[in-house]
């Protein structure tokens, strides 16, 4: 039962320590800690059952590989949940650009460099959804269900695992991409039209006059769009929970 505990434990806390919102730095290490194996404890009766005769009739060498793939194993499954979140920070990065607010740096939300301020706070809005929506019971679900896709007996597999990266690598840029195409959108005529405004009169410096007018109409842009900017996301990572 201990050795089927830690097996359960490489798997769970190595998700855990990569899925956003668990695994954020703002939460001390020990705590982390304490709940992977907390979860890993109340998941333990459901599991055990079929992990039990595996671990225990393996050789030292093959629970070996078993701990390693599990880890692995975890670890992907914590890294497909983090592209989605990766993906929203790369796109609000490039929304920061567009708006004219990329220069002022804030505290990170979820990493440990600093970030725009529209990037922490689209970053802390999706993070306190994700526990507020209980995506985080969605969370846990998946990794039960994990035990039944890819047994403990099935080993890590690395091109069914570079194949389910690049594949929801895929799916999160290009959700990323159409929640914050009206932003692409109102950069690219904002600019065109200071770049004829600057053209038809050059002794004015239209560039800087102008930015006061950019950021307050990306700011309005950002307050009308956030709520379908953040429900389209949190909809498009709650079914990849439910189906992925």
């Amino acid at each position: 039962m201990v050795l089927a505990t830690f097996v359960l434990f490489c798997r769970i806390g190595a998700c855990l320590m990569v899925m956003p919102g668990f695994s954020n730095p703002r939460v001390p290490v020990n705590i982390r800690l304490f709940l992977a194996f907390a979860i890993t404890l109340a998941l333990t009766p459901l599991l055990s059952g079929s992990i039990e005769a595996s671990a225990s009739e393996a050789a030292p060498i093959a629970l070996m590989l078993i701990l390693v793939s599990e880890i692995g194993i975890g670890a992907l499954i914590g890294v497909l949940g983090r592209a989605f979140f990766e993906a929203l920070a790369t796109l609000t990065n490039m929304i920061a650009m567009a708006i004219g607010l990329a220069s002022p740096l804030k505290g990170p939300m979820d990493e440990s460099e600093p970030s725009p301020a529209v990037a922490s706070l689209v970053a802390l809005a999706a993070t306190t959804l994700f526990f507020l929506t209980d995506l985080h019971w969605e969370v846990l679900r998946g990794l039960v269900a994990s035990y039944a896709a890819l047994p403990v007996s099935a080993y890590f597999n690395p091109q069914f695992s570079l194949i389910q990266v690049s594949e929801c690598l895929s799916k999160s840029f290009l959700i990323a991409l159409r929640i914050s195409s009206p932003f692409v959108i109102y950069s690219l005529i904002v600019n065109l039209a200071i770049a004829l405004a600057a053209k038809l009169t050059p002794q004015i410096p239209v560039y800087f006059i102008s930015m006061p007018a950019v950021v307050a109409g990306g700011l309005f842009l950002l307050y009308v769009a956030c709520k379908q900017f953040l429900e389209q996301f949190l909809a498009a990572f709650s079914t990849w929970l439910a189906t992925g």
